[in-house]
């Protein structure tokens, strides 16, 4: 049995690209052993896929990170790959038995989805487009409270100018022009809206949800990613800032709408996803009307 050791120590949005790796692996091994090596932030999502056979978390403390290295070390492996370019995870690395250890180039200036297909190459293993298909063998039951048709507005600290990168073009709204986009995009579509959020509601949602009433709008907070992810793999549009959610709208081959700022080229993280569209951040105002006009087409 082959047996493959990922390091991916960072966020849930960069794990997703990963999951393209371990969907090639075990179409093409179906009998292989995959573990992840996780951070805190993604270590709970990691685990509830099925592809991934063991998950183990890491730990910046030295005297932790001397036990992660007892685990990792029980096991040869038949590769290691190094998919999040951190220094401890190239550390840790050295001394773990691999008959091949893969890393990225962090100068090379290729797509993500190259570099992927390069990893894949490599492992001497053959890339499918079904691979892009993340969530194939997950159960993603739609929650009961939700319509039956419906576009998601995720609604994050990214549309928020204080609480987001501060040189990116601001799409803050005003509570009535967020309000009026929304019926809007309600009367448009013939379809209900359901507005999730991150870790926190703004503030300038949380003055919508307790002063009015809504007959087509659903409202979801505090919900786990893993809720998120549910809401959107059953959704018929994604409309949001990039980010994670915009991978699992991808992976599921689900239409987006993603709002992106003209100052980084998204389209590194972007090039293999379908269904997709992206409009440059802009006044609120203007941002709504071509995101209306964009579903003309």
């Amino acid at each position: 049995m082959n047996k493959y050791l990922i390091f991916r120590t960072d966020r849930i949005g960069d794990f997703l690209l990963t999951a393209i790796i371990i969907n090639s692996i075990k179409r093409n091994d179906p009998n292989s052993f995959i573990r992840v090596l996780a951070s805190k932030k993604n270590f709970d999502y990691i685990k509830s896929f099925e592809n991934v056979d063991d998950v183990v978390l890491n730990d910046k403390t030295f005297l932790k990170q001397l036990s992660v290295l007892s685990i990792l070390r029980k096991d040869s492996y038949s590769a290691l790959i190094i998919h999040d370019n951190k220094k401890r995870s190239k550390i840790l690395s050295f001394f773990i038995k691999s008959i091949l250890k893969i890393k990225n180039n962090p100068k090379s200036t290729e797509t993500h989805i190259l570099k992927v297909k390069d990893i894949i190459q490599k492992l001497n293993l053959d890339f499918e487009e079904k691979d892009l298909d993340l969530f194939k063998n997950r159960l993603t039951t739609k929650l009961k409270t939700l319509p039956k048709d419906y576009i998601v507005f995720h609604f994050d600290e990214k549309w928020i100018h204080n609480s987001y990168i501060d040189h990116y073009q601001k799409i803050e709204p005003t509570e009535d022009e967020l309000l009026k986009f929304l019926n809007r995009l309600s009367q448009k579509t013939n379809m209900d809206v359901v507005i999730t959020t991150g870790n926190k509601t703004p503030i300038v949602l949380r003055k919508i949800i307790e002063n009015n009433n809504f007959e087509n709008i659903f409202f979801l907070e505090n919900q786990s990613f893993l809720e998120v992810e549910s809401t959107i793999n059953n959704c018929k549009l994604l409309i949001s800032c990039h980010g994670a959610v915009s991978h699992i709208a991808a992976g599921s081959n689900i239409r987006q709408i993603d709002i992106i700022d003209t100052s980084y080229d998204y389209s590194l993280w972007s090039s293999h996803f379908r269904k997709y569209e992206c409009l440059n951040r802009s006044k609120f105002y203007d941002l709504t009307n071509n995101i209306l006009n964009l579903l003309d087409s």
